[in-house]
């Protein structure tokens, strides 16, 4: 019998004792270090989950130099670290689609038509930077609100853009502001830039709401594309484009999808913003004017023409689907162009 269960540990002849203490040593030895083994294999594994969550920024680790090439292109980085596009969450939200299939195929296409939603936008005297600044945040509160709606439907994660509504000189990770296009979207900040000022004056003063709820649409598209995944293989595969028309090419779809985006959005709030049809012909004005110009050259040409700009928002506004916004994957290029 053992110690401490009948007999006493002096009954124990000396030799047979010091066998048995090196037998316990020996096991408490060996759990000890079958204890250690499996802390290691577990912090390793913790540790390459982390180290592999997220997307690279762009440049990072191929020895490439980051690419400057910035007013023609949505997003102006590649997904950025800032994305939500590494991990589903804990409660069966699938991973961001990645690759050929998030622009052909992604979730998105599948979630129907953008719901009628309230949003009633307040009075806008352009000329105010407060009331430019509140007309803003009204409607990307209600841009939010449809979006991610549409992403739970795809089960995909979301997370709304930033807003940056400047009215001062600034500098965002992808660029500095006041900068030529007045607004922009930058994916590195997951943020959202307008000059409360600068586009009123790029657009030679509208005082019309629904040309700046266009343009906050517009930019939020870029956004959508990010949070689903494009964009980031958008950025990828332009950059392995040597020829410039070629980037261009790349560029338009994007941008042509993101009009389409914005008309799908405006169409779903048309009743309570409310938009008639003279406010939907100053949206398709808006469109031709930022179309590409006639006379550019082909270097320039990377928002699309003005009969394709006017397409696609149209044809968001008319479907009012994701699905009816998919640039990427066409019988007729022409559109694209």
């Amino acid at each position: 019998m053992y110690a401490g269960f009948g007999e006493s540990p002096r009954s124990t002849p000396p030799g047979q004792a010091r066998r048995a203490d090196r037998r316990a040593l020996g096991m408490v030895t060996a759990l000890v270090v079958v204890l250690l083994a499996l802390a290691m294999l577990s912090w390793t594994t913790v540790s390459e989950e982390a180290s592999g969550s997220g997307a690279a920024p762009e440049g990072a680790g191929d020895g490439a130099a980051p690419d400057t090439d910035f007013d023609d292109k949505p997003g102006q980085s590649p997904s950025g670290d800032a994305a939500a596009t590494g991990l589903a969450d804990p409660f069966g939200q699938r991973e961001s689609p990645s690759g050929h299939e998030a622009l052909v195929a992604n979730p998105l296409y599948g979630t129907g038509r953008l719901s009628p939603r309230p949003c009633p936008a307040p009075g806008l005297d352009v000329d105010d930077t407060e009331s430019m600044k509140d007309f803003l945040d009204s409607v990307a509160d209600c841009l939010d609100d449809a979006w991610a709606t549409q992403f739970a439907r795809a089960g995909i994660p979301f997370t709304p853009p930033e807003r940056v509504f400047w009215d001062e000189p600034g500098v965002s990770p992808c660029r500095p502001y006041p900068s030529q296009a007045g607004a922009f979207y930058c994916r590195a900040s997951t943020s959202i830039y307008i000059g409360t000022a600068d586009v009123v004056e790029k657009w030679n003063g509208a005082t019309r709401p629904v040309v700046y709820a266009s343009l906050l649409a517009h930019e939020y598209g870029h956004h959508v594309q990010g949070e689903s995944g494009l964009l980031e293989y958008y950025h990828e595969q332009r950059q392995l484009e040597e020829d410039p028309l070629e980037r261009n090419a790349w560029t338009r779809r994007s941008e042509l999808q993101a009009n389409c985006l914005s008309g799908a959005f405006l169409a779903s709030v048309r009743v309570s913003f409310p938009l008639d049809e003279d406010d939907f012909e100053a949206v398709l004005g808006d469109a031709r004017a930022t179309a590409d110009r006639e006379d550019g050259g082909e270097e320039e040409r990377t928002h699309g023409s003005a009969d394709n700009s006017v397409h696609w928002t149209s044809r968001g506004w008319e479907e009012q689907t994701p699905a009816a916004c998919n640039t990427w994957d066409l019988d007729d290029e022409t559109l694209v162009h």
